[in-house]
C-alpha cells in the first residue's frame, strides 16, 4: 500500500519538518491573510474569548488571535505531534489558558477532546481540511457550526480546486516562483528547476482533496451559516467561512428592507 495515500502523512516528522521549514513561509500573501482573518473578527465586533485553532500546524492562526486578543482562552489541535510541538515552542509567552491537544478531527468522537473548552466566539482553520473526504468536510462544518456561540466565526485558509487544468498549472508556476524566492532569501541556493522537481513529486500530494471554493460556500449556507463569502483568494488560496446566526429567525424571511449599518455584522 502507497503509506502516502492519505492525510496520515502528515503525522510523518519528517513531511512535517519539511512543511514548517521549506513551506509555509513561502505561501503567497501569508501576512495578508492573517491580517484579514482578524480584521473580519474585529469588523463583527467579537470579543474573542475562546477560539480553536484546527489542524493548528504550528499555530500561526492561533498566535495571530492571541497577539489581538492576549487574554482568549486558546485551543491548539493537531494529529500531528510534530505540529504541535512546534506549536509549543513557537508560542514563546506562558500562557495558562492555552491548551495543545494531539486529536484527529477526521475521527468521529474528536469534539468530545475540544468539548469542555467550548463553545467558541472563533474557529480558524489553515490548510489542514483539503485532506478529508468530501463527506468528512461537509460533517465537520456541521460539527463546528454546533462548537460556535451564535454569533460565532468559522474562518477556513484553505487550499481549494482551481476552476480548469489550465488555471491549476498558473498556480502551480505562481507557487513554485513563490518557494523558489523564498529558498533565495533563506541562501539555500537551490535551483528552481530542483523546487519544481521537489513541488511535483512531494510525497503529500496525494493527500490533497480540492474542493472549489464556490461549493464549501454552498456547504456552509446549507448546514446553517449565514454572512457566508470567499474573503480571499489568489488562484488555489482561499479564506472563506461564515458566521454562526445570532438568532433562529431564517435569514431570507421576507420583510421590508432596511438601511445597512456602518458595521454590518
Amino acid at each position: 500500500m502507497n503509506p502516502f495515500c492519505s492525510d496520515k502523512v502528515w503525522k510523518s516528522e519528517s513531511v512535517g519538518k519539511q512543511y514548517l521549514e521549506g513551506v509555509r513561509g513561502a505561501i503567497p500573501c501569508a501576512d495578508h491573510q492573517l491580517e484579514l482573518i482578524v480584521w473580519l473578527l474585529e469588523r463583527s465586533s467579537r470579543n474573542v474569548r475562546a477560539f480553536l485553532d484546527l489542524g493548528c500546524g504550528d499555530g500561526v492562526l492561533g498566535r495571530a488571535l492571541l497577539g489581538r486578543w492576549p487574554q482568549a482562552r486558546g485551543t491548539f489541535l493537531d494529529f500531528s505531534e510534530t505540529m504541535i510541538a512546534a506549536a509549543r515552542r513557537k508560542l514563546t509567552t506562558p500562557r495558562r489558558r492555552v491548551a495543545f491537544i494531539v486529536q484527529d478531527y477526521g475521527q468521529l468522537g474528536w469534539v468530545e477532546s475540544v468539548a469542555s473548552r467550548a463553545p467558541f466566539d472563533a474557529i480558524v482553520s489553515g490548510f489542514s481540511i483539503h485532506h478529508q473526504p468530501d463527506g468528512r468536510k461537509r460533517r465537520l462544518y456541521r460539527e463546528l457550526l454546533a462548537l460556535l456561540v451564535p454569533g460565532g466565526w468559522f474562518l477556513n485558509l484553505e487550499h481549494v480546486a482551481s476552476p480548469s487544468p489550465a488555471v491549476g498549472r498558473i498556480f502551480d508556476e505562481y507557487f513554485i516562483e513563490s518557494l523558489w524566492r523564498h529558498h533565495q532569501r533563506a541562501g539555500t541556493r537551490k535551483s528552481r528547476q530542483a523546487i519544481a522537481s521537489k513541488y511535483f513529486h512531494r510525497p503529500d500530494k496525494a493527500a490533497n482533496k480540492l474542493v472549489p471554493v464556490e461549493t464549501q460556500c454552498r456547504w456552509l449556507r446549507q448546514i446553517g451559516f449565514d454572512h457566508v463569502d470567499c474573503y480571499f483568494k489568489v488562484f488555489e488560496l482561499a479564506l472563506f467561512g461564515g458566521r454562526k446566526p445570532k438568532s433562529s429567525v431564517p435569514q431570507n424571511r421576507s420583510r421590508r428592507r432596511r438601511p445597512l449599518p456602518l458595521r454590518p455584522f
